[in-house]
C-alpha cells in the first residue's frame, strides 16, 4: 500500500491511473516549458526564519475569500476538462472542496456542465468564463451561472489566443479520445479508468455541447478554441461583462502591475496572478516573481490572490507572505483527483492543510491572518 505524504506522490499515482494525453494535458506546459517550471522553482528560493520558544498552541489557518470564511485561503481553481483525469471529475472535486471548507471553480471548458455540478452538490461554487466570438453564447453562460447560484464569475483575461502546447498537439487531445490504435491501447493499459468513465454519461465538454448553435458533437478542444476564443477582449468588454453578471467578479491571468491598476478600475472584486499554469506565454515570469510589484500597485484596493505553481502548505504561506489574500491550486489537486477521486482531492487539501499549519508554527505564528514578510529569511525573497 502506497504512503502518500505529500503532492508528489499524488502526482506519480495520477501519472500511473490516467491516460497519458490527459495526464500530459495537466502536467504540462507550453513550448520550452520554462515558465511552467519556474512556477514551482522560484518558491523554492524563497526561505524561512524559523522562531523557537514560543507558544505555538491553538492555532488557526482559517480565513476569508470574498468576504466568506474558508477553512485556509486556498480555492481550487478552473480546470479544464476535470472530468476526463477521473470520471465525473468536476463533480468530485467540488464535493470535495464542499466538505473540506475552500472554495471550487468550474472551467467553461468542464467536463460536466454547471447544471450536473449544481445538482449533484448542491451548493455555490464559482464560474470561470472565457470569452468567445459567440457573443450569444457567451451572454447565455453568464445567464446559466446565475440560474445555478453560482456566488462569483471568475474572467479569464490571458486566453484571448492559445498557447501552443507540444504535449497536446502530439497526443492529439480530444473528449472524447479519438479512437486510434494508440488511444485505444493506452487506454487498455488504465481499466480503472475505462470502467469508471464507461458508467458515467459526461464525456464531452457540458458546458458547450447542445447549448452552441450547430455543435451537437464535440470531439476536439483545439478545434473549438482556434475557432472561437476572441483576440478582441478589451477592457471595456470586461465592463459590460460585470454589468451583465452583477456580482462578484474575479478576473485571473494578471502579471503586470498596470494590468492590475486596471483590473481594479473595471471593477474587479479580486484579481489573480496567473500565468495560466505556465501554459500560455513560455518566457514569462513565475507567479510569485511577479506578485509583489501588483500588491504594491493595487494592495490596499483589492484582494489579490496567487495561482500556478503552488504543491504545497509552504508554497501558500510564501504567498501570503508575500501579500497575497489568498490562493489557488490547479494541478495539486487535480493530481489527487486522478489518483483517487475525491478521495485523493480531499488528500490533497489535507496535506496542504497540514504543512501550512505546521509551517506556521516554525515561523512562529499561530493565525495565518498574521502571516507577513516578517517569516521570511532576509534577502531570500
Amino acid at each position: 500500500m502506497t504512503v502518500i505524504t505529500n503532492i508528489e506522490d499524488l502526482r506519480v499515482l495520477h501519472q500511473k491511473r490516467a491516460p497519458r494525453m490527459f495526464y500530459d494535458y495537466a502536467d504540462s506546459g507550453s513550448w520550452t516549458e520554462g515558465t511552467y517550471r519556474s512556477n514551482e522553482s522560484e518558491f523554492t528560493k524563497i526561505k524561512f526564519r524559523q522562531r523557537v520558544a514560543i507558544n505555538m498552541d491553538h492555532r488557526s489557518i482559517e480565513s476569508t475569500m470574498l468576504g466568506l470564511p474558508v477553512s485556509m485561503p486556498v480555492a481550487l481553481s478552473p480546470v479544464g476538462m476535470t472530468g476526463m483525469q477521473h470520471a465525473d471529475g468536476e463533480i468530485l472535486a467540488a464535493m470535495a472542496a464542499k466538505k473540506f471548507g475552500v472554495p471550487f471553480c468550474l472551467s467553461t471548458m468542464s467536463i460536466c456542465s454547471m447544471e450536473e455540478v449544481a445538482k449533484r452538490t448542491q451548493h455555490p461554487f464559482w464560474f470561470q468564463l472565457y470569452v468567445m466570438r459567440d457573443k450569444q453564447f457567451v451572454s447565455s453562460l453568464i445567464e446559466r451561472a446565475k440560474a445555478v447560484n453560482c456566488s462569483a464569475l471568475v474572467l479569464t483575461l490571458d486566453l484571448q489566443i492559445l498557447g501552443q502546447r507540444h504535449k497536446d498537439l502530439k497526443n492529439g487531445l480530444s473528449a472524447p479520445p479519438k479512437p486510434t490504435l494508440k488511444n485505444i491501447f493506452n487506454m487498455f493499459m488504465k481499466p480503472a479508468w475505462c470502467i469508471d468513465m464507461l458508467k458515467t454519461k459526461n464525456r464531452q465538454f457540458g458546458n458547450i455541447v447542445g447549448h452552441v448553435k450547430g455543435v451537437d458533437d464535440m470531439s476536439s478542444l483545439g478545434a473549438w478554441t482556434a475557432s472561437q476564443f476572441d483576440p478582441t477582449l478589451d477592457w471595456n468588454e470586461v465592463e459590460q461583462i460585470k454589468k451583465q453578471w452583477g456580482g462578484k467578479l474575479i478576473l485571473k491571468g494578471i502579471l503586470d502591475p498596470e494590468d492590475a491598476k486596471l483590473a481594479v478600475l473595471a471593477g474587479a472584486d479580486a484579481i489573480i496572478v496567473s500565468n495560466h499554469g505556465g501554459r500560455q506565454l513560455d518566457g514569462a515570469p513565475s507567479t510569485i516573481e511577479a506578485l509583489p510589484a501588483i500588491v504594491d500597485a493595487v494592495g490596499s484596493q483589492v484582494e489579490i490572490w496567487l495561482d500556478s505553481g503552488i504543491r504545497s502548505g509552504q508554497d501558500v504561506i510564501k504567498a501570503l507572505a508575500l501579500g497575497a489574500t489568498g490562493t489557488m491550486i490547479g494541478r495539486s489537486y487535480i493530481y489527487g483527483l486522478g489518483a483517487m477521486g475525491q478521495s485523493g482531492v480531499t488528500k490533497a487539501l489535507e496535506i496542504i492543510a497540514k504543512e501550512l499549519d505546521l509551517t506556521m508554527a516554525f515561523c512562529g505564528l499561530k493565525d495565518v491572518r498574521q502571516v507577513n514578510k516578517n517569516i521570511l529569511f532576509p534577502g531570500s525573497f
